[in-house]
């Protein structure tokens, strides 16, 4: 519609404003007509205290039900295994402690909002206010004005009077960032001695890798290499990758006369040696062996070690040799461990440097 299309009304100002200072009527200037607030409506908590007091329970309610969950979060941390599975229909088997963590800090998080929610749709103000805009930069009146939209908005949410609502409001969004306090846990491992031990120990059999079998001397050529794991140490095992990341051993046989390190030989059996597989440098497996020279070959970062002389680092980024496991012979004649690992295999760590 034009503006030469829009009747004239003459016994009306061009520019009638309301009360909060926008066009009623359109005009040439103002072609949209302002349709103003329409009259506002009291709620039931406005005009009965006891609906009120009813909502303000229902929002501590809901304060309170986030601070059950979140300590249910940190209980579900320290009580649920990493390992353990639960059948939850329909999704199927998952881990129950990533179910337990997500459901519980979930419940915390919406309760949070949801009481929120509950708390400005029934008992704080619901006038509608419109306000004129203004440059970016605030004039000290603007400012002022602010200040005191401030304090009414503080006194017309009843923050001061409703105690209850407060007090479990302050719980809840205190209690709910210790749920990121209990994750920080899973940045790494606790400082234990967790890496200082594997599974082997005295007694304990030298198990071939590929045939599952315990082995003897005269299963150790000159020149080949073969791969170990403790005995009792099984593949469907829940912790097997755990632990074999640990106590993977790599068995080579050198001629006694080429050995050059004391304690390599001391702890070797008939030119039997045997030397943790896991690189020094970041984990990973060793598998390259050179029987001419006696050195292996991390295929990552090719860090090489010389097994003929305490396993020592000859190239490559590793920072120490390949710790050596001393091993025997039982009486019934299966090559054997005659201890642990005297330090800790694979990479440095927080306690070496």
């Amino acid at each position: 519609m034009s503006s030469q299309e829009i009747p004239e009304e003459k016994n009306l100002p061009s520019e009638q404003e309301t009360e909060h200072g926008s066009v009623a009527v359109a005009d040439e200037k103002n072609p949209f007509a302002d349709p103003g607030l329409p009259p506002h409506e009291h709620r039931v908590q406005d005009i009965d205290e006891k609906a009120a007091r009813r909502s303000e329970r229902a929002v501590a309610f809901m304060f309170l039900l986030s601070m059950l969950a979140t300590v249910g979060f940190i209980a579900s941390f320290v009580a649920f295994p990493v390992d353990q599975s639960v059948y939850i229909w329909p999704i199927g088997h998952i881990s129950a402690l990533n179910f337990s963590l997500g459901m519980t800090l979930g419940i915390a998080l919406f309760c949070i909002g949801a009481g929120a929610v509950h708390w400005a749709r029934t008992l704080m103000s619901d006038v509608e206010v419109a306000d004129e805009r203004h440059p970016i930069a605030a004039e000290p009146e603007v400012k002022a004005k602010v200040m005191a939209d401030f304090k009414a908005g503080a006194e017309e949410s009843q923050f001061g009077r409703r105690k209850l609502i407060r007090n479990t409001m302050f719980g809840a969004l205190a209690m709910v960032p210790l749920s990121g306090i209990v994750l920080l846990r899973d940045l790494g491992p606790l400082p234990e001695d967790k890496l200082r031990h594997t599974l082997w120990g005295k007694g304990k059999l030298l198990v071939n890798m590929n045939t599952n079998e315990p082995l003897r001397p005269a299963d150790v050529s000159v020149g080949s290499l073969t791969f170990a794991k403790p005995e009792g140490l099984e593949e469907h095992d829940h912790d097997f990758q755990v632990q074999i990341a640990k106590a993977a051993l790599m068995i080579v046989r050198i001629q006694p006369d080429n050995i050059k390190d004391k304690r390599e030989l001391d702890w070797s059996h008939d030119g039997i040696v045997a030397y943790s597989k896991i690189c020094t440098h970041v984990g990973c497996p060793i598998s390259l062996y050179e029987q001419q020279t006696h050195h292996v070959l991390c295929p990552c970062h090719q860090s090489t070690f010389d097994l003929s002389d305490g396993a020592r680092v000859i190239f490559g980024p590793a920072g120490h040799a390949l710790p050596q496991l001393r091993i025997g012979v039982n009486d019934e004649g299966y090559l054997e461990a005659l201890g642990d690992f005297e330090e800790p295999v694979g990479p440095a760590f927080w306690e070496r440097g």
